[in-house]
């Protein structure tokens, strides 16, 4: 993938149905084939989360084709969902909105980002693992039961520190 033809920004709410498509298409394929059903990202209505500021999108030249929803919490920053168009994924794009992530965590000061998976989701495990996210622990799934979730955390460096990276904006500028 050109790094230079990628642009993460914040999601407006003229931007709800790329949204839904692009988690739609991502999750329901590959949840269905392995556990059976959709997880709730992948239908879920993103018009709160928007007006909130939690929804970023990845456009590439032809337009967005990923997306990434960070929740701040106190301690650490939440990846709530993150999805890429099947179109577009082994190119680079999850990792790009993964790094993207820890870089926000980063510039505000938090100091590890975390997220979870279905326990059965192993290539996700995998990926994760990859990206430098340890298992932190497993836990029930709060709406399935007989599911279990693992819970995955990275620690990142905060701006005060070093190795916290530059942010790529939706204009195209870097901020510190």
């Amino acid at each position: 993938m050109n790094a230079g033809a990628a642009t993460i920004r914040i999601a407006q709410l003229s931007d709800a149905f790329a949204v839904q498509d692009i988690s739609a298409e991502a999750y329901v394929p590959i949840y269905q084939a392995v556990i059976g059903a959709a997880p709730k990202p992948a239908h879920e209505d993103y018009t709160d989360r928007i007006g909130r500021g939690e929804v970023w999108l990845l456009d590439l030249e032809d337009g967005p084709c990923g997306v990434v929803v960070l929740e701040p919490m106190i301690d650490h920053l939440l990846i709530y969902s993150i999805a890429v168009h099947p179109r577009h994924q082994g190119r680079g794009c999850g990792r790009l909105l993964l790094a993207f992530a820890e870089q926000q965590a980063a510039a505000t000061g938090l100091p590890e980002v975390r997220l979870y998976t279905n326990k059965r989701m192993e290539q996700n495990l995998a990926f994760y693992r990859d990206s430098g996210y340890s298992e932190t622990g497993t836990r029930p799934h709060p709406h399935r039961s007989g599911e279990i979730v693992v819970d995955m955390a990275k620690p990142v460096a905060n701006e005060a520190g070093f190795g916290a990276g530059r942010i790529r904006t939706g204009a195209g500028l870097d901020k510190q």
